[in-house]
């Protein structure tokens, strides 16, 4: 057997095949049900996702309250009583608030199908939003923030979103204490009421489908009408700081955080593919350039990645790590280097095949098993893309070149747009 050499990795051949397409429906309300067809055993999971994140919120907290409070208690049952009759039937949910989306994810065995559709149509267009437990909810996340709130890495990244996408936008607006006392049950009633509606909704089904499903969610769902309120828009516009450079002081503190970054492109441009490559050079795996030289030869961090995040009316790129007080100014230089050395000199052939046999190994887990073929779904679907974002992906990861990743860090790492925030 020939060793092949640490310095050339082998070019490895990899396909997804062909992703399994989801069958598409609506209900005769018109809400739009998405089928995923895969697995062996008899369980699902329904992701019931809503135009309910933090993009819509008018209020800090809103959109995260208003989806905790869900299974706080509905018109016909308690929390209590909810929570006794899922854990009979063996379903177990994940209730989720992010930027641009807000639901619940449930999973269940096929057989009890019936009763789970009952419950999360309570959960979902029924809750009452109990003062009591509304209350016990704030105190106990009030404690979380406010233990939270001295680490640095929270410090440093709320500042750098509030940098990045401005004060007075959702994507920006940080939290802080009052805000845990401004909410009631009026006012998370009033934004359920807007956006946790038929109309805002869609249903993604994976597993092993039964063959009435349609039928089943027409029963449960499709015959549910909007309350004909319509949120009227937010008007945030996002408007990034002027100054780029923030130091967040934390007294006492003995590591700095550092967030370097900037907003950037969604999936819906062309060359956000080529862009996550050039990331993954950079800082996006363990073998990145910033592993390499800020962790592994200088020593000055445990951990350092880089990570571009899509989201639906912008995106950013964010390097972060955390280093000791005295290393702070020495890491940032380093950092900066490499971004020049990413804009100036071609990666060479051996480095950029392990990041492609990376890239398209992680490609691969994206779609391993019904539930995680759901997922990957849903974060093209809600920028209205499809499976061929997928192709396209792993084509330009097969194919890129060395000078298209530095044209690439040239076009989206410029350093006079990048946001420096350090707190410590």
């Amino acid at each position: 057997m020939t060793r092949i050499p640490p310095s050339q990795p082998p070019s490895i051949s990899v396909s997804l095949g062909k992703i399994p397409e989801a069958a598409a429906f609506r209900l005769d309300n018109s809400i739009p049900v998405y089928i995923i067809e895969a697995g062996s055993e008899d369980v699902m999971r329904i992701d019931f996702t809503f135009g309910a994140g933090q993009a819509a919120e008018y209020l800090p907290l809103l959109a995260s309250a208003t989806n905790m409070m869900l299974t706080e208690g509905s018109l016909n049952y308690t929390s209590s009583k909810l929570n006794k009759i899922l854990d009979f039937h063996g379903a177990f949910y994940n209730l989720y608030a992010e930027k641009d989306r807000a639901g619940i994810v449930i999973f269940f065995l096929n057989r009890h199908i019936e009763k789970i559709l009952e419950l999360t149509r309570e959960i979902l267009f029924q809750p009452v939003f109990p003062d009591t437990e509304l209350k016990a909810l704030m105190k106990k996340h009030l404690r979380w923030y406010l233990v939270n709130r001295d680490k640095v890495n929270n410090l440093a990244m709320d500042q750098f979103f509030e940098s990045i996408f401005g004060k007075h936008h959702p994507y920006g607006r940080q939290v802080v204490q009052d805000d845990f006392q401004n909410l009631d049950p009026a006012i998370l009633k009033d934004f359920h009421s807007k956006y946790y509606t038929p109309a805002k909704l869609a249903i993604i089904v994976s597993g092993k489908i039964r063959k009435d499903i349609v039928i089943l969610l027409n029963r449960f769902f499709g015959e549910m009408s909007s309350n004909g309120i319509t949120p009227s828009e937010s008007g945030n516009v996002i408007k990034s700081e002027d100054r780029k450079q923030v130091h967040v002081e934390k007294k006492g503190a003995v590591q700095t955080a550092i967030r370097i970054g900037s907003p950037s492109i969604n999936k819906l441009h062309p060359d956000y593919p080529g862009l996550k490559v050039a990331d993954v050079v950079l800082g996006g795996y363990f073998n990145s350039r910033l592993m390499k030289n800020i962790r592994e030869e200088k020593g000055l961090t445990y951990g350092i990645y880089s990570v571009i995040t899509s989201l639906i009316i912008s995106g950013f790129k964010v390097i972060s790590t955390e280093v000791s007080n005295k290393s702070t100014q020495k890491a940032i230089d380093e950092i900066y280097k490499e971004i020049q050395l990413l804009q100036n000199v071609p990666v060479e052939k051996e480095e950029l095949e392990i990041v492609r046999n990376y890239m398209l190994g992680e490609m691969i887990r994206m779609f391993d098993g019904p539930f995680a073929l759901a997922e990957s779904f849903r974060s093209v679907w809600e920028f209205g893309l499809d499976n061929e974002y997928y192709y396209r992906l792993a084509r330009k990861i097969k194919t890129i070149e060395p000078d298209e990743i530095t044209d690439m860090a040239k076009t989206y790492y410029n350093i006079d747009d990048m946001y420096q925030i350090t707190a410590g």
